[in-house]
């Protein structure tokens, strides 16, 4: 969805299975005109919804982008679906800011987190 490269870079840790992703890939037209400020509604739209766990983002230097969203249920899901301003804002997408796009969408039965613990504190050799 969007590029916060003022936000800790941190992948949504992995909720406990089973749970529901929406996986979004897409290549974008040159023309963006409007798409910041509805991606950033599409954001805080998102996150009203019940059962909505999460999301994440990624950019290729290419121009490729990939949005993870995470959903408790199927009916979360199909709530973010099926919602008039996302659903509005799907068209635009289609008529101005999409190239092409591919929607994935998926029960996950396992998942798991890992985190490298911080090094240790020490004396520093001088």
């Amino acid at each position: 969805m969007s590029d916060h490269s003022s936000e800790p870079v941190a992948p949504v840790e992995a909720p406990e299975p089973p749970y529901y992703v929406a996986v979004f890939t897409a290549v974008r037209t040159p023309s963006q005109g409007g798409y910041g400020e509805t991606n950033a509604r599409m954001e805080e739209l998102v996150k009203g919804i019940p059962g909505y766990l999460g999301m994440d983002h990624a950019q290729t230097p290419g121009g490729l982008g990939i949005t993870v969203g995470y959903f408790r249920d199927a009916d979360a899901l199909t709530a973010w679906r099926t919602d008039a301003e996302h659903r509005a804002a799907q068209k635009r997408g289609r008529a101005e800011w999409y190239e092409s796009y591919t929607l994935h969408v998926a029960k996950v039965e396992r998942s798991h987190t890992f985190v490298r613990p911080p090094a240790p504190q020490g004396p520093t050799a001088g």
